[in-house]
C-alpha cells in the first residue's frame, strides 16, 4: 500500500509542485500553517512540502465526509495522519477548534484551510472564524500563512483523477494575534497575508 515516502513523492509529480519560503525558514515550531483550498489534494500538497522532519509533526486538517469514503482515501489520510473534522455534525461542547487544540498538544502543528470550502483559484475567500479562535485559545501558535498555486487546475472541481501540471506552494512570514485585534480585523489580515503571496515572484 500507500507509504508516506510514495505519497508525499506521488503529490509532488502530479502537482509539479516548487516549494518557496519568504521570510520565513522550516522548523519543529508549534504552528498553524493556513492556506488558500482549491482542491481536495491541498491537505496533501501543503503536507509533503514540508521537509520530513517537520511533516512528522505536522497534522492537516480534511473533511471527514471526503477522506473516509472508500478504502483508498482512508488509507491515505491515515498515511499523512490528517485529522478529519465532521463539517455535518459541528456540536457546541466539541467544536473542531477544541478538537484540533487537543489533538496537537503542546508539540504537533496543524495545516487548516480558513475559507472552509474551495473556491475558484482567481481570490483567496472570506476566512471562517476558526483561525481567529484558535489564536485567541492559543496565542503561542505561530500561524504560517500559505499560498497554493494553480491546484485547481491539477483537480478541477468534480474530477476524481489529478491532471499533472506545474503548481507552487508559497510559505510566507509568521503572525500572531494582536492584543485588542477584533474577529473581523485580524481575519482580513490574515486573508491579505496569504493573498499577498500569489504577487510573491
Amino acid at each position: 500500500m500507500i507509504t508516506e515516502m510514495v505519497l508525499t513523492l506521488l503529490a509532488r509529480f502530479l502537482s509539479g509542485a516548487s516549494v518557496r519560503w519568504v521570510d520565513c525558514q522550516p522548523d519543529t515550531c508549534q504552528r498553524v500553517y493556513f492556506a488558500n483550498h482549491t482542491s481536495h489534494l491541498d491537505p496533501i500538497l501543503v503536507w509533503s512540502a514540508l521537509p520530513y522532519e517537520v511533516r512528522q509533526l505536522t497534522r492537516p486538517v480534511a473533511a471527514k465526509d471526503y477522506w473516509e469514503r472508500g478504502a483508498i482515501r482512508r488509507y491515505m489520510a491515515r498515511t499523512y495522519n490528517a485529522l478529519l473534522v465532521d463539517r455535518k455534525e459541528i456540536k457546541v461542547h466539541q467544536s473542531p477548534v477544541d478538537l484540533m487544540l487537543r489533538e496537537i498538544g503542546s508539540t504537533h502543528s496543524l495545516i487548516i484551510f480558513p475559507e472552509g470550502g474551495r473556491s475558484t483559484g482567481e481570490q483567496v475567500g472570506e476566512f471562517k472564524s476558526g483561525l481567529y479562535y484558535l489564536s485567541k485559545k492559543r496565542p503561542d501558535l505561530e500561524l504560517v500563512p500559505v499560498h497554493i498555486d494553480n491546484m485547481n487546475r491539477v483537480l478541477p472541481r468534480g474530477e476524481f483523477l489529478p491532471v499533472p501540471l506545474l503548481s507552487c506552494v508559497t510559505f510566507g512570514p509568521p503572525l500572531w494575534l494582536e492584543a485588542g485585534e477584533s474577529k473581523q480585523d485580524f481575519l482580513a489580515r490574515a486573508r491579505s497575508a496569504v493573498q499577498r503571496l500569489k504577487e510573491v515572484e
